[in-house]
Formats: structure tokens, C-alpha cells, sequence
């Protein structure tokens, strides 16, 4: 998640200094862009590196997940911090399954961990939500980005739509209609980010959005920007269950978050209709036809 650390950064004013936390050796390319780097041991049982390192500071958002995100959580409570973001960045929680939750990937419990310190310690948390990354949509997928590289569903093509080879995967909800998704850029997610630092209250959720459409029509832009039109297979609700219980049984455990990712796609895990950090902030997010036209170019 380096590109969405770096995106908050770089929208934050001058007058905010950023501290960007690392498990390994200091990042000069970082520090001499000005970034104050600090390395941190998030395995310290005890959270005293980490808590001493966040003395003084006012918020931590994580990019971090799993049970190094703990760490911080429980650091950042010992070292008075103020405000927490966790590393959400997709759909709203309200949305997830019970569990289990194969896309979870520690979510759930870091929130437990929230809801408690908000409790005893007064300590504000919020989840940024932004629905689905245009970057899964970049030649190479999010992986080219430097994003989600530990979720196993981030190269070109893990969901949905595989431009490259003119392919994509509609799924079907028991409505009948395709699965829709609120989607918006790293680079916008940074910049609503950035200006929510300035709000003087968090809610448990702030929501924001670039765009906002069917997976039918997301396809048809991809078909649009790319000139020639694409292979498109649909999946109601059955075919999917199938689909994920021969990944299953296979074991096949890539096969088995694509057809899961599409199961939640279809049944509305990233679509919202209030994106309420639209409404709170001044961002003009980019559109995803033209994000994708201009993250196209030349290919």
C-alpha cells in the first residue's frame, strides 16, 4: 500500500508533518523526499517501540494489516493517540459476511480492537471506504502499483476484468442485474484523506467515491478505451457457488478469492449510494473512463 501512503502525504499541507513507520531499514528515497521515516519492530510483544515512537503524534493511518496492524492499534492507545484509521480502504464492514470471510485478512478483529479503545481509551477511529481501486484496472493490476501485494487477487485480470486480454467476468446478483461498485482512484483516495485530517470529528465510517456503476457498464468503458470489444461471460448467483466450491475442492487457493471477490461483487460488498466524504471535503475526483483512458495510453 506504499502508493496510498504516499498519495496521503503528498496532499497534506506543509504545516503537518508525516511520519512514515517501516519494519525495515530506513528508506532513503523517502526520507529525501522529505518524509520524517521511522523504523518501527511491530512483533514487540509489549508495544513499547512502537508506543514510544508514537509519542506525541495526533493521527495514524494504517496501510498495514494482520497482526502487525494490532500492534499499532494497541501502541497508538498507549501513546495517546488521537485519532486511528485502519487499513480498510474497499467496502463498508455492514456489507462483509459473517464470518468466516476469506477477504477479511485481520479487518474484523482490528475494528473489535477500535470499537474497545474508543470505549476506554476515547480514542476516534474512522474506516475510509473507497469501493474498489481504478488501480485493479492498470496494465499489470494493483501489483504494479504497490498495491495489495500480500492479498493474493491483485495482478491484471484477478477481478473481474482482464484488459489486457480482452476478457471480463459479469457476475449476477439474485436481483437478476449486475453486481455494481463504487470505485475511485489511490491517488483521490489520498486527497479526501488528507482533508479529512481537518475534520474535527470522525465517525466509525467516512465514504468516498470517484465513480460509481454496474460491472456490465465498467466492461463496456474498458471495451470504449481500448477499441475493440471484449470476451464478457456472465454468472448468476449458481454458477458462481460453483465456480468457488471446485476452487475448493481443487484447492486452489487463487480461484478461490477471485470467485469469492466475485460472489461479494455481486451481492453489493462495494457499492454504496452516501459517499458522505464527498459531501464533507473539496474533491473533485477524476472519473474512471478517463483514469482508465490516460492509465492506457501508450499500451
Amino acid at each position: 500500500m506504499i502508493i496510498l501512503s504516499r498519495a496521503v502525504s503528498l496532499s497534506l499541507t506543509h504545516s503537518i508533518r508525516v511520519d512514515m513507520l517501516t519494519p525495515s531499514q530506513p528508506k532513503p528515497n523517502l526520507a529525501a523526499k522529505g518524509y520524517q521515516v521511522v523504523v518501527v519492530n511491530y512483533a514487540d510483544t509489549h508495544r513499547q517501540d512502537l508506543a514510544f515512537k508514537l509519542a506525541g503524534v495526533n493521527t495514524v493511518i494504517s496501510v498495514v494489516s494482520g497482526p502487525a496492524q494490532i500492534a499499532l492499534i494497541d501502541a497508538a492507545a498507549q501513546a495517546s493517540v488521537r485519532r486511528f484509521a485502519p487499513a480498510e480502504f474497499e467496502g463498508q464492514a455492514a456489507l462483509r459476511p459473517q464470518q468466516p470471510d476469506a477477504l477479511d485478512r485481520g479487518k474484523s478483529a482490528a475494528l473489535d480492537r477500535l470499537r474497545h479503545y474508543s470505549q476506554t481509551r476515547g480514542m476516534q477511529y474512522t474506516s475510509f471506504v473507497c469501493g474498489i481501486l481504478y488501480e485493479r484496472f492498470s496494465p499489470g493490476g494493483m501489483y504494479s502499483r504497490n498495491i495489495g501485494l500480500r492479498s493474493g487477487i491483485g495482478a491484471e485480470g484477478d477481478y473481474l476484468i482482464h484488459i489486457s486480454q480482452k476478457k471480463a467476468q459479469i457476475p449476477y446478483g439474485t436481483n437478476g442485474q449486475p453486481g455494481a461498485v463504487c470505485m475511485t482512484s489511490a491517488e483521490d483516495v489520498g486527497k479526501f484523506v488528507a482533508l479529512a485530517l481537518s475534520l474535527q470529528q470522525w465517525p466509525p465510517e467516512l465514504r468516498m467515491c470517484g465513480d460509481r456503476m454496474n460491472v456490465l457498464h465498467l466492461a463496456n468503458i474498458a471495451e470504449t478505451v481500448r477499441g475493440a470489444p471484449f470476451e464478457k461471460v456472465q454468472y448468476n448467483p449458481q454458477h458462481m457457488a460453483l465456480a468457488l466450491q471446485q476452487a475448493r475442492t481443487s484447492g486452489e487457493i487463487q480461484v478461490q478469492l477471485r470467485a469469492i471477490s466475485m460472489i461479494a461483487t455481486a451481492n453489493g460488498r462495494f457499492d454504496f449510494a452516501t459517499p458522505n466524504l464527498n459531501l464533507l471535503v473539496d474533491v473533485t475526483p477524476k472519473r474512471f473512463q478517463a483514469w482508465l483512458q490516460e492509465a492506457w495510453q501508450g499500451h
